[in-house]
């Protein structure tokens, strides 16, 4: 058996962020399905290898499923960082968010475009990377660059876009 993951403590105030209805479920085993949703996502395991002692796993996922729709996490985490400001406890210093990592899916790998459209896709690229610059492509010998009140082109700035 695995040791209790939350204090008395702690429970007390996830639970206070736990939709319960009239008819159930049973509240000693929220915290018992609370620790599961802990244990899958502490240790990467699979929803069907969770110990017996959280409840069937299909039970644990379901509740998981449940809070994750009614907003509890979002909730718990807003309680979390209220908590913590009126403790005065807030150090946004080791706050970080890094999305230098992007997954791809497997099948995303390995795209084969014809010599057409790839041809396409890099005259694209090249005249938004132009336009971005402020410059004015060849291919548009009517839509010349207007210049705006800072400055910049109308092409670049955004002018006539409802942009702000």
């Amino acid at each position: 058996m695995t040791q209790v993951q939350l204090s008395d403590a702690e429970w007390e105030f996830i639970e206070s962020c736990l939709p319960i209805g009239r008819f159930g479920p049973y509240p000693e085993r929220l915290r018992q399905q609370f620790e599961g949703v802990i244990w899958r996502f502490r240790t990467g395991g699979q929803w069907r290898e969770m110990p017996a002692e959280f409840g069937a796993w299909p039970t644990v996922h379901n509740r998981f499923s449940q809070w994750r729709d009614a907003g509890v996490f979002q909730a718990l985490l807003e309680g979390l960082i209220a908590e913590a400001a009126r403790r005065d406890e807030v150090d946004l210093s080791l706050v970080s968010i890094d999305s230098t990592t992007v997954r791809a899916h497997q099948d995303a790998a390995g795209m084969h475009l014809s010599p057409d459209v790839l041809t396409a896709l890099e005259k694209a690229a090249a005249e938004e990377k132009a336009r971005s610059k402020g410059a004015t492509t060849t291919d548009e010998p009517d839509r010349a660059s207007t210049p705006t009140p800072d400055g910049r082109s109308g092409a670049a700035s955004g002018a006539g876009t409802g942009c702000g």
